[in-house]
Parts: structure tokens; C-alpha cells; sequence
């Protein structure tokens, strides 16, 4: 990175140690609030491009409201923070179709230096704007868009309707579920989605995916329960992407072992061919591609219980990642290099503390970056994760807290001398 903040970093410095092999590492850790009040912000999900390729600009997003679930008519504000202008918010949008945990897929396009992206709704249908943020030249696709393949051409996405009906937060308000009382319906699922074009096909349905065998189950789980696809994530070269297949059961009292909802992790090809069970023991959770191949995600699986494990797609091959130290579900993403994992925690104990730190793959040592404080009425729906993004070239961390007292903001953390370690 060529440039340097002005003004210097300041605000809040955490002294953390971490014990490895009886080793204590001292880390001086610089926490910078990007945003402030009486505007709440926000950016949303780990694994989209929050910084810009040159890592001067931050994405965010606005709102005046927090404590409840949108409706159709909120509003939020688009906008980007120059690092190089005193943390300047400059906007650029709107959007009303949008969630508290994913935002609107804020993002900026994988390959452009000046391109973003966000969902919107626009009469009966949801869409995605495609902003060039220096000629502020839009135009908007029919289609709203899940993830984006690395080379910034096509996108797949899921049916936020649904996904709104079977589990509020991640989906959007104001449009109903044209097959709410279809368990396993033919027209809902994923589609491929060409950001040039706006044309998108249907690749992948829901019906196609519930008929696959589910042998770690209860009998008749499948068939009883209504199905959604969730969490969508292209790999490192867009050769393949990853999806949630997720289930509810109609009468809960039938399948307590599902525990809310059950989930396996499919990943298939761009065109929707080639479609693999990853995991199959119905428990993933959070999950970030390592490389074209592997990935790491909180699961459960016979040989540590949960974890975070490694699988290799396409192979039976799982590997238990940091299980004595890394044993709390965090948001999971490889810093540059895949030397590091960066990750956090939910609020922990009393204090509901957000941990977040980082972890060596080779050595097994862990660094705390921080521990944030979650107020207690930060929960369900409308709770803050932190979500740690990274930039570019790994060396800052932004994440989303409340800690400061001041609702949900945006913070930077620098990291430059503690990867190094």
C-alpha cells in the first residue's frame, strides 16, 4: 500500500497477549473509528470486497434506525470513506432492499478499479445497481446477485424472497414468495446471472437438490420440511462456487436433532453442473474458500465434533483446522498468502465481548486483535457481528461494532507489524 493515513492513527489501543508454547507476544493494536454517530454504519458480510483495489476507499452503508427488522420502505444510504481525507464519507446511493447481518451485497466489482455493486428493489422485482464511483455512471440489472466470480463477469444468486420467509434477516422485505407453500419447488433456486447483459438462467433448483439423499438424517426429513438455498461464494479462480442447502421441518417436534434448520454444503461449476455434497452431516456454518479447492468452514464432523475443518472439494479428504484454540463459529477469511486466518467470535460470557484475532496455520499461534463489547440489546436479527474485512494487501482490518456506544460503526484496525510475527 503507497499511501499513509492522515491523520495519524489514534482513538483506542488494545494491549493483547497471547500465550504459544509458553511464548507471551505483546501486541499494540491501533483501533481508528472510520464512521460516527448520530448515523448508525455498517458494511455487512466478510466475504465481499469492502476496500477498494488500491485500498484508499471503504465501502459503508447508512441508515437512521437500528432495534427492529426493515420494512419495504426503509431506506439506506450508499456510500465510501476516503482514507485520504479524513475518513470522508462521500455517497453514492440508496437502497431498499437491503438486511442487517448481509447489508445489500455492497461490494466493489472483482477486476474494475472503480466499480460497485448493490442490490436494490424496483417495483415487483429486486435488482442490482452497477456504479462507476468517478463517473458516477449507472446502469441497473434485472437481477439481484449473490456473489460475484473473481473475473467480475457473471454473478449467481439465490431467491431473497424466500429466503426472507424461511429466515428473516438474510433476506429482503417488500416482496412476497410467489412459492411460499411449495416445500421443494421447481421454480425457485439459483441462477447465473451476466453483469454486461442482465440475462440470467435458472441453474440449479431446489427441487433438484431436496431429491438428493440426505443419509445422516431422519427418515422422511427432507420431504417434510420447505427448503431455501443460502450463503452462495464463488472460489479463488471462479472455476467453482459453494451453496447452502438448507431445510426447515414442518412439525419441529418430529426432527429436534435439526436443531432449527439443517444445512448442507454443495458446491458445483459456474453453468450449475458437476454438483458436489461437501459436507454432508447437516451442520455447516460459516465457511471462506482457501483456494480453487479447499475450504475452510465451522462444521461438525465425527472425528473433533465442531470445528473449523479444511475439505478438499471433490475428495473425502477434512482436516481439523486450530481445534484447541479456534473453537468458537467465527467469520472465517485467509489474509493474502493464506499464511493467516483471520476470524471472531459471538459476544462472549458476561462481558459479550466480539473477539477478534488472527491465527497462524503453520505455528498454531493465535494474536487477539481486540475484544469489542456488544450491548445486551444487540441480539437475534438485528445483532452486530463484527465480520473482519481485509485489505488488499492485509495490512488493516475493518470491522462493524457498537462498542463505542455510539450503534453499529465502522472501525479500522492496523495490523502491519502483527502478520509479520
Amino acid at each position: 500500500m503507497i499511501w499513509k493515513r492522515n491523520p495519524v492513527f489514534a482513538s483506542v489501543i488494545f494491549m493483547q497477549m497471547t500465550c504459544f508454547i509458553g511464548v507471551a507476544i505483546a501486541v499494540d493494536i491501533k483501533v481508528h473509528p472510520l464512521t460516527k454517530g448520530p448515523q448508525y454504519h455498517w458494511f455487512g458480510y466478510y466475504d465481499k470486497l469492502q476496500f477498494d483495489p488500491s485500498g484508499r476507499f471503504v465501502l459503508g452503508m447508512e441508515v437512521d434506525f437500528e432495534g427492529r427488522s426493515p420494512k419495504a420502505d426503509d431506506r439506506i444510504r450508499i456510500g465510501m470513506i476516503d482514507l485520504l481525507d479524513s475518513d470522508r464519507w462521500i455517497e453514492l446511493g440508496t437502497s431498499s432492499a437491503w438486511g442487517w447481518q448481509q447489508g445489500c451485497m455492497l461490494q466493489w466489482r472483482p477486476g474494475s478499479m472503480t466499480e460497485i455493486l448493490w442490490n436494490d428493489r424496483q417495483g415487483d422485482r429486486f435488482v442490482c445497481h452497477i456504479l462507476d464511483v468517478l463517473t458516477r455512471e449507472i446502469r441497473t440489472i434485472p437481477w439481484p446477485i449473490y456473489t460475484v466470480n473473481p473475473d467480475g463477469k457473471t454473478a449467481v444468486t439465490a431467491d431473497f424472497r424466500r429466503i426472507q420467509d424461511t429466515r428473516p434477516g438474510y433476506g429482503y422485505a417488500g416482496l412476497p414468495d410467489p412459492c411460499k407453500d411449495d416445500l421443494t419447488p421447481e421454480k425457485s433456486g439459483i441462477w447465473r446471472i451476466d453483469l454486461d447483459s442482465g440475462k440470467a438462467d435458472l441453474i440449479i433448483t431446489l427441487a433438484q437438490i431436496s431429491r438428493i439423499p440426505h443419509p445422516h438424517g431422519q427418515p422422511g426429513e427432507l420431504e417434510n420440511s420447505k427448503h431455501w438455498f443460502n450463503h452462495l461464494l464463488f472460489n479463488t479462480d471462479g472455476s467453482r462456487f459453494i451453496f447452502l442447502h438448507r431445510w426447515k421441518p414442518i412439525d419441529p417436534s418430529k426432527y429436534r436433532n435439526v436443531g432449527g434448520f439443517g444445512t448442507r454444503m454443495f458446491t458445483a461449476n459456474p453453468d450449475g453442473s458437476d454438483i458436489r455434497i461437501v459436507d454432508p452431516y447437516g451442520k455447516t456454518s460459516h465457511f471462506i474458500w482457501r483456494d480453487p479447492s479447499h475450504i475452510l468452514a465451522w462444521a461438525w464432523h465425527p472425528s473433533k465434533d465442531s470445528r473449523f475443518y479444511l475439505y478438499e472439494d471433490g475428495t473425502d479428504t477434512v482436516t481439523a483446522i486450530g481445534p484447541e484454540v479456534m473453537i468458537r463459529n467465527g467469520h472465517c477469511t485467509y489474509l493474502p498468502g493464506n499464511e493467516w486466518i483471520l476470524n471472531d467470535t459471538y459476544p462472549i460470557g458476561s462481558k459479550r465481548e466480539q473477539v477478534v484475532y488472527l491465527y497462524h496455520v503453520l505455528s498454531g499461534k493465535r494474536i487477539e486483535l481486540g475484544r469489542f463489547h456488544s450491548p445486551a440489546e444487540y441480539r437475534g436479527e438485528w445483532r452486530v457481528d463484527t465480520h473482519p474485512r481485509f485489505s488488499p494487501d492485509g495490512r488493516f482490518v475493518c470491522i462493524d461494532s457498537p462498542h463505542g456506544g455510539n450503534g453499529r460503526q465502522l472501525y479500522l484496525l492496523d495490523i502491519r507489524n502483527v502478520n509479520k510475527m
